[in-house]
């Protein structure tokens, strides 16, 4: 890719991330979009989003893989290592090499290189001082990333804190708490419905979700609307 096109590649993800933030956006769809650019446009192995509950819990909400031990991964990060680190200090955390960690984070860290994982970074999702969740991107390569791609992703995060928030939010902590716990029960909803398709269809989960969401967007739906409607039986998949 040359820097030309991925100049554009970028610009166009800020355009999509900004045309999502109206009323009726679905923001499960609009942080896998986030999470996707990471990995195609920024090369990342993998990017995934944590939210933190009403409780305080963080949650995976979007995934590059739809893995179960990539999945697992992250919520053991969200227990001890880079993801809950950058949660709490709402600071990005980088790991050059996942294998020198803190004894701390012995589970996450022999995850991560089970799966051939060896370089992190955790970025908040945050607005002012307020951190919501943290946006996660895995390299297969020791190191550090790139500054411009960190540049690049933590922007990406930005605008869609700034989505997730919203103005109404920022008016009434109860509806942001509401509009967080919305997002995770979604992703309950869509879990259940990879399911169903993968048993109908007899396709792998992975294929199985990119199956949904060619779906929800060919027509112009939300991909947790879909994914209702596929738990509910309302729509034959």
């Amino acid at each position: 890719m040359t820097e030309m096109m991925r100049e554009a590649q970028l610009l166009r993800t800020f355009a999509t991330l900004a045309d999502t933030l109206v009323d009726d956006y679905d923001l499960v769809d609009l942080l896998q979009t986030l999470v996707d650019t990471c990995r195609d446009v920024l090369d990342m192995s993998a990017a995934g989003i944590l939210l933190a509950d009403e409780h305080g819990e963080l949650e995976l909400v979007a995934s590059t893989s739809e893995a179960s031990r990539l999945v697992e991964m992250m919520q053991l990060s969200a227990a001890a290592g880079p993801c809950i680190e950058s949660f709490h200090s709402g600071r990005r955390v980088a790991v050059a090499e996942i294998a020198d960690g803190p004894d701390a984070w012995a589970q996450f860290r022999v995850s991560a290189l089970e799966q051939g994982f060896h370089a992190i970074d955790a970025l908040p999702m945050r607005l002012r001082t307020h951190t919501i969740g943290t946006l996660n991107l895995l390299r297969t390569s020791a190191g550090l990333a790139p500054e411009e791609d960190i540049v690049a992703a933590q922007a990406f995060a930005d605008v869609a804190t700034i989505g997730i928030l919203h103005e109404r939010s920022l008016r009434e902590s109860a509806v942001l708490a509401q509009q967080l716990q919305n997002a995770l029960n979604s992703r309950v909803i869509i879990e259940q419905a990879k399911g169903v398709i993968s048993q109908v269809r007899g396709v792998p989960i992975e294929q199985a979700f990119q199956l949904m969401r060619d779906y929800a967007r060919s027509r112009g739906l939300g991909l947790s609307i879909v994914a209702a409607r596929i738990v509910d039986r309302e729509l034959d998949f």
